[in-house]
Parts: C-alpha cells; structure tokens; sequence
C-alpha cells in the first residue's frame, strides 16, 4: 500500500520471466552493481578466492560502498561472460547462483515501479518484462525492498 492507502499501480502484479539476455548487466552506459559484504563473501567462496582477492579484484569503492568492476570499454558487468547463458547475447552472469541483491531482484527496483511508464520504458531493454509467471504485490514488494538493503 502507498502512503495515503491507494494501492500502487501494479498491485494486481506483474509478469516477469528473465530470459537470459544478459541485457540487464550490459552497457553501454556506466552503472554499479552494489556488494553487500555477506554477498562478497559468498562471491568469494564460489570463485574459491579469499575475500580480500574478490575485493580488489572484481570491485572497487565508490561513496562508503562496494561495486562489481566493469569492462573498462563495453561497461558490461565483469562477470556477463560469452557463453555462461542461453539468452538473446549469447552471454551470461558467470557468478549466477551467488549474484547481489540488487542482480537478483531484477526489474522490481522502485525506478522500474515509480509508474507504469517507468515500467514499460524497462521492458524496452529488457525482454523478459510482461512476460512468463505473474509476480502477485505481496512478492514483487519484498524484491522491491531486498533491492534497497
């Protein structure tokens, strides 16, 4: 519910069926893939480095926080490699089952939800937008806030 009890806007849910594109960790601008430090962690574990490698190696300070390095020329996320998904660039996340929050609970940002033109203007990147399962309010909030932590 909103702040005035209206509902928002996709309060009768919404379809999202990721197709593996790649589109979303892509540039061409540049972007940031925020690491909390329990997801570097893991990161750490599944790449079988210590922490302090995955630290200086894949990401870098930006204001207090922790951000995936990109490709310094494409602005792709340094793990959207050739080959690690099925989708329409024939690449993938390399790191898929360990991916931040923010990776994860792809595209139910509050940017993508402030309206359903937002919405709509997401899904002109990202094709998996209004397609597949519906996501019912109750889940697409709990995304919406995991996105934030």
């Amino acid at each position: 519910m909103s702040l005035f009890g209206k509902p928002p806007w996709y309060a009768g849910g919404l379809a999202f069926a990721c197709q593996q594109c790649g589109r979303c960790c892509a540039g061409p601008d540049e972007g940031y893939v925020w690491i909390a430090e329990d997801e570097l962690a893991r990161l750490a574990a599944f790449l079988g480095q210590n922490v302090e490698q995955v630290r200086k190696q894949y990401t870098r300070a930006v204001s207090g926080r922790r951000t995936i390095v990109e490709h310094p020329v494409t602005h792709d996320c340094i793990f959207l490699q050739p080959g690690a998904g099925a989708g329409c660039t024939g690449k993938g996340c390399s790191i898929y089952d360990v991916r931040p929050a923010q990776c994860r609970t792809w595209p139910f940002w509050k940017s993508n939800l402030a309206s359903p033109d937002r919405w709509a203007q997401a899904g002109m990147r990202c094709p998996g937008i209004n397609r597949g399962d519906r996501f019912e309010l109750a889940e697409i909030l709990l995304r919406r806030d995991a996105a934030d932590a």
